[in-house]
Formats: C-alpha cells, sequence, structure tokens
C-alpha cells in the first residue's frame, strides 16, 4: 500500500462531474483522479476546509456512530480499480480487532479526513489510475502547481478514458 494525500475537489468542466484528487505521499508522487457524486464532494470538501455545520451531516453522524460504538477509523485502503470504477476499504478498530468494511472511496476519504487517518492505494491502483506530474513542475509543497496541472487535465478528459 501506499499513503496517499487528499488535493482537492475539483469540477470537470466537460461533463460537470466532482473529481477527487489524491496524490501519492512518497515517490513520483502520482495523482489519482477518482469521479465522485456531488454530496460526497461536499462533504470531502467541508472537511478539507474545515467546516462545521450546525446539525451533524450524514458523514459526521456516521463518525460519531463510530465513536459511539467504541471503534476508531484507524485507515482507509483503496484497493482495486475494475471497469473505471474505484473500491475501497474501511479499517475499523475495537480494542485490538481490526475489521474491514467495503465503502465507496469518496465516502471512505470523507470519514478518513474526519478521524485524521491514513489513506493508502494499492499499488495496482497507482499502476492503473496514476498519472504521472511534469517532471518541470516547481512545486512548493502546498499541491498548487500540481492541482492546477491536474485543472487542465481534467479540463481535457472523459471517464471513459479510464476504462480498461
Amino acid at each position: 500500500m501506499v499513503e496517499m494525500e487528499v488535493i482537492a475537489v475539483r469540477v470537470d468542466i466537460p461533463g460537470n462531474a466532482p473529481v477527487l484528487v489524491l496524490r501519492e505521499v512518497a515517490g513520483a508522487g502520482r495523482l489519482v483522479p477518482i469521479f465522485i457524486g456531488q454530496a460526497e464532494a461536499g462533504a470531502i470538501g467541508f472537511a478539507l476546509d474545515g467546516v462545521v455545520t450546525p446539525r451533524p451531516m450524514t458523514h459526521d453522524l456516521f463518525c460519531e456512530t463510530i465513536e459511539h460504538l467504541g471503534a476508531s477509523l484507524s485507515a482507509v485502503e483503496i484497493t482495486r480499480v475494475e471497469q473505471s470504477t474505484f473500491y475501497a476499504e474501511l479499517i475499523l478498530k475495537v480494542g485490538d480487532v481490526e475489521s474491514r468494511l467495503s465503502a465507496r472511496p469518496s465516502d471512505a476519504v470523507a470519514l478518513a479526513l474526519r478521524f485524521h487517518c491514513p489513506v493508502w492505494a494499492s499499488e495496482s491502483v497507482l499502476d492503473e489510475a496514476g498519472l504521472l506530474p511534469d517532471d518541470d513542475t516547481d512545486d512548493n509543497g502546498d499541491g498548487g502547481d500540481v492541482v492546477e496541472e491536474f485543472r487542465a487535465f481534467i479540463d481535457n478528459v472523459n471517464p471513459e478514458d479510464f476504462a480498461s
């Protein structure tokens, strides 16, 4: 597994579809774009911006439920891509017992941001869906240059481009 960081949620201009952008923490800094739903994009955006709503949103409620049951979310793993569909697992812990729960990557990332836990991707996900940033990108560590480069990519990409 390779540790990933959440860079941003952007909108694919031609299709008006939200795209979650993950970046490999170490190594080549490969980017993984994942098309997601509007609601999940909002939930991820709220978490990235530290927005606290007056009433709990669905992901906040799920976090409260996990904690109420004495569990914690220790990690999220993006496990595979099949026909352009990404799959993820929540790694839940209750005491010393670890459980895995299948989830959509968008929901899993929304929860990971709230629990401040790591997001991992399998090497096969990076091999299939990872995009290398340009070698001449001058990235100062805030992801800005990579995000700008990715925006240019998103402007010209379609979901079908990721089909095997």
